[in-house]
């Protein structure tokens, strides 16, 4: 497996879009450094231009055919658009977009703070309080209607696909390679709980707040004791506890600390309902349940890695949460 994806470099990108970014800005890049992160082929610079200033692009580009990605900067365009007063402090600012020769490409602040991993007690405290205070900004309120309110209900059902198609059974059981037999005999005892808790999601009603969606390392950093979130193509309205469970178990998923410390911190500034987050952490472990053993999808080689490491941390968190024996067969599954 690689150890970061394969972004084009600064000499790829079109010409006529370069000047355009120099028109937009007003200044001249003078240097353009590529960054990293996630497991995505977009085209990712950090650029330093004549006056000194620094910007972050982020751009999409014609793909290969048979390619698995699938590019949504249109709509994280208008997430920066017309969300840019209700996502600051936490997104950083829009500065403008550019167009030419089958590429698109935004321009935004580029965000300074702390990267993450590795993950220590006071910053991950201070981001798990930081998003909350992110999600108590809009909880309750009225949001956009073109905003979906049904991307959480998307996660609902996975453990019972699991359950009725043999095939997808017998390929997480195969994931835990030298631990198959341990895997096979918690699943059989444990299915139908899994199952059964995760249609209570679907019954969620509100209060509902913006979401990212898609608040992982790669896509933060910590600015003094304020979370920056980027990467907003799946901003939607719902459950608190949803975006709340997906954030925890990846935090625990890169060696960080346990989930429960995690809410214990983003409690002290926003209250969660128990039930809603135990469901979410039960959809959640029946997405990775079923996406983190399949093979590598073209273009996407290191996908199903970070999909196993979420499994591990979200499956473990929704047997404590639902009472069920530890699933030990995790430690068999590689990364």
């Amino acid at each position: 497996m690689p150890e970061r994806e394969d972004k084009p470099r600064w000499l790829a990108v079109p010409d006529e879009l370069k000047v355009q970014v120099d028109d937009v800005l007003g200044a001249r890049v003078t240097s353009a450094r590529r960054a990293f992160g996630g497991y995505g082929p977009s085209a990712t610079f950090v650029l330093t231009l004549e006056d000194g200033g620094r910007v972050f692009l982020k751009g999409v580009y014609p793909l290969p055919e048979g390619s698995a990605v699938r590019w949504s900067l249109d709509v994280e365009e208008r997430v920066y658009q017309e969300l840019g007063r209700t996502i600051r402090p936490w997104a950083p600012q829009y500065l403008g977009s550019v167009r030419a020769d089958g590429w698109h490409a935004l321009l935004l602040e580029a965000v300074a703070g702390r990267r993450f991993p590795p993950w220590a007690g006071r910053t991950a405290a201070l981001a798990a309080r930081s998003y909350a205070a992110f999600h108590a900004s809009t909880i309750g309120g009225t949001l956009p209607d073109w905003l979906p309110r049904d991307q959480h209900l998307e996660f609902v059902g996975f453990w019972q696909g699991i359950a009725a198609d043999r095939e997808a059974f017998e390929r997480l059981i195969g994931s835990a390679g030298h631990g198959r037999a341990d895997a096979r005999a918690w699943l059989s005892e444990n299915l139908d709980a899994l199952a059964a808790a995760e249609p209570p999601l679907a019954d969620v009603g509100r209060p509902f707040a913006l979401l990212h969606f898609d608040t992982r390392s790669d896509n933060i950093r910590l600015d003094g004791d304020l979370l920056r979130m980027f990467d907003w193509p799946f901003a939607c309205v719902g459950p608190v506890e949803f975006d709340l469970a997906a954030f925890a178990q990846s935090i625990e998923s890169e060696g960080g600390l346990p989930v429960e410390r995690v809410v214990g911190w983003y409690e002290e500034v926003l209250r969660v309902r128990a039930d809603v987050l135990t469901a979410s952490v039960a959809a959640i472990a029946g997405y990775f349940a079923d996406r983190a053993p399949r093979p590598d999808p073209p273009g996407l080689p290191r996908l199903r890695s970070v999909q196993r490491r979420q499994l591990k941390a979200s499956l473990a968190w929704a047997a404590r949460a639902l009472h069920l024996a530890p699933p030990g067969w995790l430690a068999a599954v590689p990364d």
